[in-house]
């Protein structure tokens, strides 16, 4: 019988056994944990059985709608009224079309041969476009129009976040990614997707119906009879204070708004950040910022509208050039004092300690003439692991912000690449090109309401027997909003094109190296979708893909090219 103790060859070999057991026991749990996770991505719960089912739903009465309109063809105006003007004006398009080649003969022989005649005939013609436009102003069912609209955008974007779903319900990492991102990271990245997926479409959806109970209940004027009621019954305003009324209703439409977009932000904020470890806010904190936003809303916003309102009801019919310039004052102005007035309300900024980083900052400042003011550290933290870097400021007095979060996961030579890539937009002139872009879009929607802003049918349609201008705005608005989604995915194409470019001047600056391996570091950190779906990205995004960012820095032909 041997004794109680090992000899020093046993309790060697025994140690031995022990330590080479350890890694096997470890990769076990890690490959166990990479399963789990894979579990939770690849699991459809309850919202991806509602998504098939309305998807399907969804097609079975498009199928019927179509199979309606070839029965019932031209009895569609009888049968439903409303749509007299777009059967109307669809079947205006074929005599349309069919009289071009007669129209291009007659120009060809009845061309103006002076300038003076051309000039009539383009008046004479702008006179018929104008009356034609007059004529189906009058006529557009305004009420179902929005409604048509606001639910074919919801339908749409609602379409692109499933696209996206079903990418995120991916355990399989792309050949491009599986160099540099682990199965582990992917699929955390695509559960964090996923949560946000969830949250959006409730909350799509919920938003939805309220507008559809908005407009169809007709809320809006109902709030601005309330709120009317009230000053006139509180304050002694009449009716001939509209400038006042409208700011005691964007008041209340503000604070209702803010109720109900409450509960989303709450469960973003405390269960989906916290559970994906990004949220650092606490409750206190929390509640400081919404009435912090609440307030500053208020404040500029109140003065604003009434502003805008009074310029309005002095300049006549040319009032969108007026109110045009007025906007494009206030977002200058806001370029200045929000950096350095209000986000310090939020956040603390601090100048970036001196050190390897702040030599190396100002040496690629200075090398590149770049008039560097100030170089500021902002406790990002405070609420989120989220990094950023970002340059602000005017001509000779530009201000560069970096993340206390981005300095905890980047070395300095990748925050340095950072700052060249953010430094490129400066360098290209992206932000004045942005901004000129807005402008442009600005003036854009000031002169289109100008067409409905006397338009009483309008107001008729959503059930006003007169004509705020604060009201023709908020209905115009939902008007708008197909071509402001369509404008703004074309802003998103340029700012892609900028942030290629932009890339492209930190690796002519030699640190293209280093912006890849932070670009991979902050993807991972940032916990962002790896994989998104083409069209939802291209819709979406302002920034280019990771992996097309990285092709891009291996392969200049693949981005626009730069200056």
């Amino acid at each position: 019988m041997s004794g109680g103790t090992d000899s020093p060859k046993q309790r060697g070999a025994a140690s031995g056994a022990k330590s080479s057991q350890r890694p096997k026991k470890a990769g076990g749990e890690r490959n166990a944990a990479v399963d789990a996770q894979a579990a939770i991505v690849l699991q459809k719960g309850f919202l991806d059985d509602v998504i098939d089912g309305v998807q399907l739903g969804l097609l079975a009465i498009a199928l019927i709608c179509l199979i309606f309109i070839a029965v019932f063809g031209s009895s569609l105006p009888t049968i439903f009224p409303v749509a007299r003007p777009v059967y109307d004006a669809l079947g205006g398009v074929p005599e349309l079309v069919r009289g071009i080649p007669e129209f291009v003969g007659y120009a060809r022989e009845e061309f103006p041969g002076s300038l003076d005649e051309a000039a009539q005939l383009g008046a004479q013609l702008s006179a018929q476009l104008v009356a034609w436009l007059g004529e189906l102003l009058h006529r557009l069912p305004y009420k179902e129009c929005v409604l048509l609209f606001s639910w074919a955008m919801y339908l749409w974007e609602t379409k692109l976040n499933i696209r996206q779903r079903d990418r995120l319900h991916e355990v399989r990492r792309p050949l491009a990614i599986s160099s540099f991102i682990s199965r582990q990271v992917y699929l955390e990245a695509n559960a964090y997707g996923l949560d946000k997926s969830s949250l959006v479409l409730v909350k799509d959806a919920v938003g939805q119906v309220q507008t559809t109970l908005i407009i169809v209940y007709g809320l809006i004027p109902a709030l601005w009879r309330a709120i009317g009621d009230l000053a006139e019954a509180q304050l002694g305003l009449g009716p001939e204070y509209e400038i006042t009324h409208s700011v005691l209703f964007f008041v209340a439409a503000v604070a209702i708004s803010t109720v109900l977009s409450l509960p989303f932000d709450l469960y973003s904020t405390f269960v989906v950040e916290k559970k994906h470890g990004f949220n650092k806010q606490t409750w206190g904190l929390f509640v400081s910022d919404a009435i912090k936003s609440l307030l500053l809303v208020v404040i500029f916003g109140a003065p604003l509208i009434a502003l805008f309102l009074w310029i309005i009801s002095k300049t006549g019919p040319q009032f969108y050039l007026y109110t045009w310039a007025l906007l494009a004052a206030v977002q200058l102005l806001a370029i200045v004092i929000y950096p350095t007035l209000i986000q310090p309300l939020f956040n603390k900024f601090e100048p970036l300690p001196a050190g390897k980083l702040r030599e190396a900052i100002e040496a690629l400042a200075s090398r590149l003439n770049f008039p560097l003011k100030k170089l500021y550290v902002v406790d990002g933290s405070k609420r989120s692991s989220h990094s950023n870097a970002y340059v602000f400021g005017f001509f000779k007095s530009k201000r560069i912000v970096i993340y206390d979060t981005l300095i905890e996961q980047c070395t300095t030579e990748e925050i340095v690449a950072v700052v060249g890539h953010e430094l490129g937009h400066w360098k290209m002139s992206h932000v004045p090109r942005m901004l000129a872009m807005a402008q442009i879009q600005t003036f854009l929607i000031f002169f289109a309401f100008g067409c409905f802003i006397g338009e009483k049918a309008m107001y008729a349609s959503f059930g006003m027997e007169t004509t705020p201008v604060m009201l023709g705005f908020v209905f115009f608005q939902y008007l708008y909003e197909p071509l402001g989604s369509l404008l703004q995915f074309c802003g998103n194409v340029v700012s892609r094109i900028n942030e290629f470019q932009a890339d492209a001047f930190s690796k002519k600056l030699g640190y293209g190296k280093q912006l890849a391996a932070c670009l991979i570091k902050l993807q991972i950190e940032n916990k962002s979708t790896m994989n998104p779906d083409p069209l939802y990205s291209a819709y979406h995004y302002s920034h280019p893909p990771l992996v097309e960012r990285l092709n891009a820095l291996d392969n200049p032909h693949v981005a626009p090219k730069t200056e």
